[in-house]
């Protein structure tokens, strides 16, 4: 929350009744009576869903009364109201239980944040430079629905398109049963450390579309490929409450913890013994795990069942993953090998978990295979201490479309709902030029930010404290859960939820919906008897095995001797949290950064290139250049360059807007075959001192650091 702001507000209020009189009503501020009876001083906890990442944490919201600014019927003003000062972790919820990740805590500036859009707004400059005028709502609707109304009366619902971040539950459902109802393709969901190879995987292994529940509370040996659960992958608040009982809750058990990744983590640095792989190869360390287990008699290979019949080579061993062949593939000693297979049968249970960028390849899905293999061997699916799938009334769907098939449809009007896909797609993909072609863009976003910018109407949604908010996490705990709750705290702004507005828009339509949708608003849609939901399309999982084939990577290695490891920032996260100031000002809990980027370089690496620390460098791969400011690193293989994704943004508020650079728009638009997603793991590229340090690299160093101000500059 901006203290500045509550300060501005509280200043006005008290001398509100002097504007009032000094004799220039053109100063008088408007003083709206009160909303709501509250007793000054006491809070009120309210319950809400943490909206920042997929995980779906419940929350509850601290709400105290307090003068606000606001727009009531069209006009600003001041109010006294109930205001969320603070949020928390339910501890009635199974998924956070009590807990909450920084990044949720950050969450409570997206409601109070001082660019958030408070009014409709209409487009005016060219598309793209970021001028808008404000509208009002019945204005904006009325273009919204002529433009769908012109569309259907010309038989070319088609060619309407909805673009949104992966969402489960009735929101999503609404928006599929308006596109539906409409004559409209299926919704498209975009993110971009998309989880599809994973589920995939899992579905040929285990028969479920979905993301593993990591029983960390019972496990005695970990071995975890990439996934940074601790920080950023799946479910981190519940993962890590369970890894703290891993640790500590054992009496008289401390359970082993092996990381394998080609750069430390936050995850990976918490672990008892890191092993360092070259990119890519991942899942030969696992088959070479699985290799020994099975040639040592420990496991037959039939214990593996489906999983392991999935494996060319399975039944006979692996005899091409021998400890000799998996180091000179990825770079693990035989010796290693060998103990690390022993140790893993021996101190059951065990479990091996595979997420992240060993899944960001072209051979994803084989990577995740391997591990799954891995599991079925040692008995560690549906077993305490193992992997376990959630039990969920609304299973994460396969996707029916990818944004390159809206893409390639070349759609006349476009619904974008809280993705970015301009900022978080390669440069090389074209897709900001793709969606300028677009002749009609309506957002429903609360900022402008990459994407946005490019809209032709904006309709911005209220904050997750300001709506009906609902959960139905994937994964995290081992019974199903879901929840519902209402609004904290009354809308500040002329904002609508996102829902509502397309009840709305169904119901101004000049062709009625068929079937037309029956509810008049999103909370009659939450509090309805849930309908069945459409079957899935039916997807045969092929019972062939899979052979193994090598990571491939764009870039010749000549030209391009290093790896590009782009990876989930622990406070930004993929670029959708830049806006938010304690998330900036949050350091970086392996280099100390904030409020910039920067690129991680092997000590060795560093020193044949004269690159020291804070000195200027050049990423470059056959698509592009990003420039940064050095940081040595003794926890990244020599084969490898990484940077953090979230800064970069050219349009995505004063925070965030200008600031640092964006390694995505640099990489390949290679994709894993099966999937579609992203292989954001598979571009090569060079590596150059450019300058030495500008001052744009912002270490913490206790109270004695400088601050940046909001451009950027100590």
């Amino acid at each position: 929350m901006d203290r500045r702001r509550f300060l501005k507000v509280t200043a006005i209020t008290g001398t509100s009744a002097a504007l009032a009189s000094c004799g220039h009503p053109e100063n008088q501020i408007i003083r709206f009576v009160p909303e709501e009876e509250l007793t000054p001083g006491i809070a009120v906890w309210k319950p809400s869903v943490c909206p920042l990442c997929s995980a779906g944490c419940g929350v509850i919201a601290r709400v105290m009364d307090g003068d606000a600014e606001v727009f009531r019927n069209g006009q600003p003003g001041v109010t006294r109201m109930g205001l969320a000062r603070k949020l928390e972790g339910d501890p009635a919820h199974a998924v956070s239980q009590g807990r909450l990740c920084a990044r949720g805590q950050a969450a409570l500036q997206v409601t109070y944040h001082p660019d958030r859009i408070t009014t409709p707004l209409r487009r005016t400059g060219e598309r793209g430079n970021g001028a808008f005028q404000e509208v009002s709502w019945d204005e904006a609707l009325g273009e919204l629905v002529s433009r769908i109304d012109e569309l259907v009366g010309k038989g070319q619902a088609s060619a309407i398109a909805f673009l949104g971040r992966p969402r489960r539950g009735q929101r999503q459902a609404l928006v599929g049963e308006f596109l539906r109802a409409l004559g409209a393709p299926a919704p498209v969901s975009f993110a971009l450390f998309d989880d599809g190879v994973a589920r995939h995987a899992n579905e040929l292994s285990f028969g479920r579309y979905q993301l593993p529940t990591l029983d960390l509370a019972r496990t005695r040996y970990l071995i975890n490929f990439g996934a940074d659960f601790l920080g950023t992958w799946n479910s981190p608040v519940a993962q890590g409450v369970a890894y703290g009982r891993m640790r500590q809750g054992q009496p008289g058990v401390r359970a082993k913890f092996v990381q394998v990744e080609p750069r430390v983590s936050q995850t990976g640095a918490s672990a008892d013994e890191w092993v360092v792989v070259r990119p890519g190869t991942e899942g030969v360390v696992a088959l070479g795990l699985a290799h020994v287990i099975m040639r040592e008699g420990l496991r037959p290979a039939t214990a593996a069942g489906r999983a392991g019949t999935l494996v060319d080579g399975w039944a006979g061993g692996l005899p091409q993953f021998t400890p000799q062949e998996v180091e000179r593939r990825a770079g693990v000693t035989a010796e290693r090998l060998e103990r690390l297979a022993k140790e893993f049968v021996t101190y059951g249970p065990s479990l091996a978990v595979i997420g992240g960028a060993a899944l960001a390849h072209a051979n994803g899905v084989v990577q995740a295979l391997a591990v799954n293999a891995l599991n079925a061997l040692v008995g560690s699916v549906d077993a305490p201490g193992g992997i376990s799938f959630m039990p969920t009334e609304a299973p994460p769907a396969r996707p029916a479309r990818s944004l390159r098939d809206l893409v390639s449809a070349s759609p006349q009007l476009l619904l974008v709902d809280e993705a970015n896909p301009v900022f978080a797609t390669p440069s090389a993909a074209r897709v900001g030029e793709a969606l300028r072609n677009i002749p009609f863009i309506a957002s429903f976003g609360s900022f402008i930010d990459d994407t946005s910018v490019l809209a032709d109407l904006i309709l911005p949604d209220h904050s997750f404290l300001e709506s009906w908010t609902e959960s139905s996490p994937e994964s995290g705990a081992m019974e199903a859960v879901s929840m519902t709750a209402p609004p904290a705290m009354r809308p500040l702004y002329a904002t609508r939820a996102m829902p509502d507005v397309l009840l709305e828009v169904s119901r101004r339509l000049s062709r009625p919906l068929d079937p037309p949708l029956p509810w008049q608003t999103f909370e009659e849609v939450l509090q309805a008897p849930p309908a069945a939901a459409p079957a899935a399309p039916a997807r045969a999982a092929s019972a062939s095995p899979v052979t193994w084939a090598d990571a491939q990577f764009d870039g010749d290695a000549a030209t391009y001797p290093f790896h590009l490891l782009p990876y989930a920032s622990q406070a930004l996260h993929d670029g959708s949290l830049a806006h938010l100031p304690w998330l900036q000002e949050l350091p970086d809990p392996m280099t100390t950064a904030m409020w910039c980027s920067w690129v991680e370089i092997n000590a060795h690496t560093a020193r044949q290139l004269g690159i020291a620390l804070g000195d200027m460098v050049e990423v470059s791969s056959a698509h592009g250049s990003v420039r940064a400011p050095a940081v040595i690193s003794p926890g990244i293989g020599p084969e490898a360059v990484a940077m953090p994704v979230g800064q970069g943004h050219e349009t995505f508020t004063r925070y965030a807007s200008g600031r640092g650079a964006n390694p995505i728009r640099v990489l390949a638009p290679v994709e894993e075959p099966a999937t579609g997603t992203l292989a954001w793991s598979a571009t090569r590229v060079r590596l150059a001192r450019v300058g030495g340090p500008d001052g744009s690299l912002v270490l913490f160093a206790g109270a004695t650091r400088e601050r940046p101000d909001h451009h950027g500059r100590g």
